[in-house]
């Protein structure tokens, strides 16, 4: 009995060179689609508005700003200064300030192991919002200020507020853990807030310019505010992505990962001071714009896993699209009239909010 073996013909494909592919799309497909909704949301921004301008004559005039090309875009001169002096601005701010929430809301969620902690958690909101209010309220006129004193005033308040969160848990204990950092960040949270109230109490003049801040808005930006955030944006979220790899090894517990020869003290302060300086750098010009870290990070895990190595950086990408499409509802829904973005996102963020929650008690 003779036994024949059939060779393979020359176009069939080994079942082991089909694995690698099929892993390689997978591991791609998070990254296009992220790309492509952020595209398509900065698409969008600069060529949707109440001004209404036509969008021909809107590519035109990108394209005319190209190196060593020359093209009539047929855009008016106040149609050429809402689009470079107004759109462009906005949508390129409006990215910043969601990537950096959305990455910086990852990072928090991996120091402190829970995916419902924001880029707010240690006083940065309470500190921002009380800095702004003592600018607003005790120097009502900044006419003769060479800069805006209420975003440095924000800056320097969110900054105070985290640090005084980490003194108060360090004096409580020398190597402070999560929970001792959250109590520490809710005390003084609680106490910021507190002034802050009295102080709008004090100038009740001034609560409308307060609550306009601290309901976020990006309407008055311009290329002055991205190229004060940029330089804070790129270190922030530079060494928040070198330190993504560490964020995995700070999953499994602080024990554990001291026994994997990792400093978890020194690793939870640079990881919180680079999400802190990048929150407190955007909120100073942005103000208060909430849910961001929160709705994008936890997102990308349902969707591509709970590896930082993906998480920190998808988050970047998520969470300036994010923004960009939830400023432009905010500029658009209520024409001419504006919506505070924070309004926007606390929309789709508190729903979030309660389905993560019913979600984690199901699962439990």
């Amino acid at each position: 009995m003779t036994l024949t073996t059939s060779k393979p013909t020359a176009h069939a494909t080994p079942v082991a060179a089909q694995v690698p592919t099929v892993a390689r799309v997978r591991r791609i497909r998070p990254w296009v689609v992220a790309t492509i909704v952020l595209v398509a949301a900065a698409v969008a921004g600069v060529f949707v508005g109440p001004a209404g301008l036509p969008w021909r004559g809107v590519l035109l005039d990108i394209v005319d700003q190209l190196p060593f090309v020359h093209v009539h875009s047929g855009l008016s001169a106040t149609e050429h200064a809402v689009l470079w002096q107004l759109r462009m601005p906005r949508v390129a701010l409006g990215g910043l300030v969601g990537l950096s929430l959305g990455a910086s809301g990852a990072g928090y969620q991996g120091v402190f192991r829970n995916p419902l902690a924001d880029p707010y958690l240690l006083g940065a909101a309470a500190g921002a919002g009380l800095g702004a209010t003592l600018m607003i309220a005790y120097v009502p006129s900044a006419a003769g200020w060479s800069f805006d004193p209420i975003p440095v005033a924000a800056f320097l308040g969110a900054i105070v507020a985290v640090g005084a969160s980490y003194v108060v848990a360090t004096t409580a204990d020398r190597r402070p853990g999560s929970a001792t950092i959250l109590l520490a960040g809710v005390a003084v949270a609680a106490f910021f807030t507190a002034v802050q109230t009295f102080v709008q109490q004090q100038h009740s003049e001034s609560l409308r310019e307060v609550y306009s801040w601290i309901l976020g808005r990006l309407s008055t930006s311009g290329w002055s505010d991205v190229w004060l955030v940029l330089p804070y944006v790129i270190v922030s979220n530079g060494v928040l992505f070198v330190h993504r790899r560490l964020l995995d090894v700070l999953r499994v517990g602080d024990q554990e990962a001291s026994s994997l020869g990792v400093d978890t003290v020194r690793a939870r302060l640079v990881v919180v001071a680079a999400a802190t300086l990048g929150t407190a750098a955007v909120v100073a010009v942005s103000g208060l714009i909430g849910f961001v870290g929160i709705i994008v990070p936890h997102t990308v895990r349902l969707t591509t896993g709970s590896s930082y190595r993906r998480v920190v950086p998808l988050s970047m990408i998520g969470g300036a699209a994010f923004l960009i499409a939830a400023d432009l509802l905010a500029r658009t829904l209520a024409s001419p009239a504006e919506i505070p973005i924070g309004v926007i996102t606390a929309f789709f963020g508190a729903p979030f909010f309660v389905i993560v929650l019913y979600r984690r008690r199901i699962s439990a």
